[in-house]
């Protein structure tokens, strides 16, 4: 059975160059361009969350949408990886819990390589 990953990323370009690239690597690819709450991630059961800090339009933060999931029992152990161009972003990933974080711009290969070590 094929390793699911949600990508949660409000930019199109990202996420259609995000969904080639993990169907490629064999992985199920899920994306949501509007933003989840932490009980929506939850009904998806992915096995890991690439995550935007800021979803447009979205009312939570990814920070906030990750430290919702690092508090719940049921998705504490969930692999999160942010993904933004925030200045700040390893303070963010750090308070929030999440697992890793990426800065955007990023190299691709990166990206595969950080996913396939959480996802395995």
């Amino acid at each position: 059975m094929n390793k699911r990953i949600l990508t949660i990323e409000d930019d199109p370009d990202i996420l259609a160059i995000l969904e080639i690239v993990f169907q490629e690597e064999g992985f199920e690819f899920i994306s949501n361009s509007k933003g989840m709450t932490a009980d929506e991630i939850t009904l998806v059961h992915p096995d890991l969350v690439l995550l935007d800090v800021r979803i447009f339009g979205f009312e939570k933060t990814g920070a906030q949408i990750c430290k919702e999931l690092k508090q719940n029992a049921e998705t504490r152990n969930l692999p999160i990886i942010l993904l933004s161009a925030e200045q700040n972003l390893a303070q963010l990933a750090e308070a929030c819990g999440a697992d890793h974080y990426i800065n955007k711009p990023f190299d691709i290969d990166d990206v595969v390589k950080v996913v396939n070590q959480f996802a395995s």
